[in-house]
């Protein structure tokens, strides 16, 4: 008997996707690959347009899930900002983005699953079959099974997207107007933007950059000059989805009612009124727009190098204390990478999955997206920015700011147990119901694997 990892595109942090004598499976890379234990090919991406539905292989790439059904005019529903990226490995945290708001994790948009168990078994599950193993593997950081088949939720998919970007001085400010967008879910498409995100900046010069693809004023813009409020700065990024328009006098029109919904929309925020930067693109390039600037870092031999990522799910209610202790505290002017920072409605994630969210009806994701350096610079090395993450945990402790990690790290148990709270018990009994000897995703360290002795093994 081996412990089994599954692997998606290699994307998992601190080793979380290896094993220790056992073995890997290489779930991704499907247009050559092998499946689990056929030796066939994984099947391609079967989109069911009338029922709005795609099957995809566990290992496949959303990049291609969205290829896929473009070619039907559909698309799912709720996204990651970065797509190369494995469907059975996002549904095994969770998959958040701009979208969620409105449609939830990615988990909250999936009708069906095909999973082999820590026992050998092969299982479909979904609401009404095997419901238990459903909502375990949904966010259960693979200890129940590995996902082979997801069946994912599709609507429409638009043609173009009006990509905005605001800035903010006042974190209030920002904040309160974050928090009114994503309160909009009931409304009418017509009075609610299709993504909202938002980021940390402490850097002018990552503004000045947009000016290569976003129609920006025409000097160069100084946080200084913005009365940056502990000189950092918060941008409000938001989408509106549309169709492109053609000749046809009703396309036209419809695009003059977008812009004025855009108008009105914007109308309502107290953003800084000469901070608004705006381009159109195509739906595609925008959902794709993380991997152009992976293709600038690699060429430049940045891409490759230790990530040391801290994502966290903020209670509402302490986000405020979390910017003055650690935006306008800990990290001081340097970065070393993005700042992402949105709220997300509780109510919009199935309680019965497996992943652990703050106890309030709405939280905010903060996720330090750092790459450490070998450049000499103390304050971009690994051992800072590991060494920051920790403070930043213990900030969080000493204040009572409850936060929950998202992709969580912990090296014992008893920190797991922590992490779980309330909700151990459960994940405790899945993990005995589905992987009873602890040899699956191991590399998590929540279990340790229990094997039969040489003497029983004998018997077998």
């Amino acid at each position: 008997m081996f412990t089994l990892s599954a692997r998606g595109h290699g994307h998992s942090i601190n080793g979380q996707a290896q094993t220790t004598n056992g073995v890997v499976i290489q779930m991704s890379g499907s247009k050559g690959g092998r499946g689990l234990a056929s030796g066939r090919k994984p099947p391609q991406p079967r989109v069911w347009a009338r029922e709005r539905y795609v099957d995809v292989w566990g290992g496949e790439l959303w990049i291609d899930v969205l290829m896929s059904t473009l070619e039907y005019g559909l698309a799912p529903k709720s996204w990651t900002d970065y797509l190369y990226l494995s469907v059975g490995g996002t549904l095994s945290n969770a998959g958040i983005s701009g979208q969620a708001f409105n449609h939830g994790p990615q988990i909250s948009n999936v009708y069906e699953l095909d999973v082999v168990t820590g026992k050998g078994e092969l299982l479909t599950c979904s609401e009404e079959q095997n419901s238990e193993l459903f909502h375990a593997v949904l966010g259960g950081l693979g200890q129940f099974g590995i996902i082979t088949r997801a069946r994912i939720s599709l609507e429409p998919a638009p043609q173009r997207v009006r990509w905005i970007r605001v800035l903010y001085s006042k974190f209030s400010d920002f904040t309160r107007d974050q928090e009114y967008l994503i309160s909009l879910p009931a409304q009418p498409a017509s009075q609610k933007f299709d993504y909202v995100e938002g980021f940390v900046i402490v850097d002018q010069g990552l503004i000045n950059n947009w000016r290569s693809s976003f129609f920006s004023p025409r000097n160069p813009v100084k946080i200084s000059s913005l009365g940056a409020d502990g000189g950092v700065l918060y941008c409000l990024e938001i989408t509106k989805n549309y169709h492109e328009s053609t000749a046809d006098a009703t396309d036209q029109l419809r695009v003059v009612f977008l812009l004025q919904e855009v108008e009105s929309l914007l109308k309502k925020l107290n953003f800084i009124p000469t901070s608004v930067f705006t381009t159109d693109l195509l739906y595609v390039d925008f959902l794709d727009r993380v991997h152009k600037a992976e293709l600038k870092l690699r060429s430049k031999g940045l891409w490759e190098v230790p990530h040391p990522w801290l994502n966290l799910f903020v209670p509402k209610s302490k986000i405020a204390d979390f910017d003055k202790g650690v935006f306008k505290g800990i990290l001081g002017n340097k970065t070393s990478g993005p700042i992402l920072i949105y709220p997300m409605n509780k109510n919009k994630w199935d309680h019965r999955s497996s992943v652990v969210t703050p106890d309030e009806d709405v939280f905010y994701l903060v996720a330090l997206l750092r790459s450490a350096l070998d450049n000499g610079e103390e304050t971009q090395s690994l051992e800072y920015l590991n060494n920051q993450n920790r403070q930043i945990l213990r900030f969080c402790d000493d204040a009572g700011i409850n936060v929950k990690q998202y992709l969580p790290h912990y090296t014992t148990q008893e920190e797991w147990m922590h992490h779980f709270g309330n909700n151990w018990d459960r994940f405790y009994q899945m993990k005995m119901e589905f992987d009873p000897r602890h040899i699956l995703a191991t590399g998590q360290q929540i279990f340790t694997p229990t094997f039969p002795s040489s003497s029983n093994m004998a018997s077998w």
